[in-house]
């Protein structure tokens, strides 16, 4: 069995890797060939907390995945991960777990790479701003793949909490430096997102987290936080306004996020404003973007098909590089 820490996987696997990954494994889950049943999912007495387990097979891909996975977002407040995961890579032929890898670092991988693959697919060619609204632990690689798929002049970071904000815009701009834009903290979300091309928040927020009134025909808004009924970071009247609605799993998104759940119960909207997966938009099989005043919203909240293809590409990358610990 190979292991796979972080520090290796950054050394050789790129975003650009990440998002050609997912845009492959979303066109082979809305072709029905992965095998993905809907995670399991247990939360904790007090709520503050998940136990996810996601299950992937591909018979196409020969490859097969299973990612344990635990989400306690106030661990943000005591330094820590609000994600912690192991994925483990299994052969198909055999059942031997081929590769153990650090789950938190693919899950912030694929989960980036999603929001990078619907920029750009669905966001307009020519944009100079974006913004950035949380900055926990999915929030790194949210950005960079915003830049990855666009190339922006400037992206606004904004946070509840102005210092943290401050603090991840020194961080990252040293970090991402070869993208050449201007990363900036802003003191409100309004003020982020006023300018924006294309919009991501990924926070665990129960209430929105900016005025849908704000965006600016022809955004794009990617919503990643909201992965339970019961959180809404995206407002109803931008989900109303939107000419699109795309998803990663049309399916996942409807049994899990109040992004969509709550304005769909509350008649806000109906389902006529629901295009498709991305996956089909990558196949060919649905329309994207059809001029430069639509304002788009993709939600996603995450499926194993992601884990499972980014999880083998980075093992098979690893091999060709002869990366990892080798442990019997």
């Amino acid at each position: 069995m190979l292991l796979l820490s972080r520090a290796m996987v950054e050394g050789f696997f790129t975003m650009d890797d990440a998002i050609q990954a997912d845009k492959d494994a979303f066109k082979l889950f809305s072709e029905g060939k992965i095998d993905v049943p809907l995670r399991t999912q247990l939360p904790t007495d007090d709520g503050n907390g998940d136990f996810l387990c996601m299950p992937a097979y591909c018979g196409e891909q020969n490859t097969s995945s299973v990612k344990i996975l635990n989400m306690f977002p106030k661990n943000i407040d005591k330094g820590l991960p609000s994600i912690n995961a192991q994925v483990m890579v299994m052969n198909t032929e055999t059942g031997l777990i081929d590769a153990l890898i650090d789950g938190n670092y693919i899950t912030q991988l694929r989960t980036g790479a999603a929001s990078g693959a619907a920029i750009d697919l669905l966001a307009k060619k020519s944009v100079s701003d974006g913004a950035l609204i949380g900055t926990g632990g999915q929030a790194e690689t949210q950005l960079e793949a915003m830049l990855a798929a666009r190339d922006l002049e400037t992206v606004r970071v904004s946070d509840l909490n102005f210092e943290r904000a401050k603090s991840f815009v020194e961080k990252m701009s040293k970090k991402l430096e070869k993208y050449n834009t201007n990363i900036v903290a802003v003191e409100t979300s309004d003020e982020a997102i006023e300018k924006a091309d294309v919009i991501i928040t990924v926070t665990p927020s129960k209430k929105p987290v900016f005025d849908g009134n704000k965006v600016k025909a022809g955004a794009t808004v990617c919503g990643v936080g909201s992965f339970q009924p019961d959180m809404q970071e995206t407002p109803s009247e931008l989900v109303s306004c939107a000419s699109k609605i795309y998803f990663d799993s049309e399916e996942a998104v409807l049994s899990e996020s109040g992004d969509l759940l709550i304005p769909l119960k509350d008649k806000t909207i109906t389902k006529n404003k629901f295009a498709g997966d991305l996956g089909e938009v990558v196949s060919g099989k649905v329309k994207g973007r059809e001029n430069d005043q639509e304002i788009i919203f993709f939600k996603t909240v995450g499926i194993a098909a992601q884990d499972l293809i980014t999880a083998d590409r980075v093992y098979k990358k690893a091999q060709e590089n002869n990366v990892g610990l080798e442990w019997q």
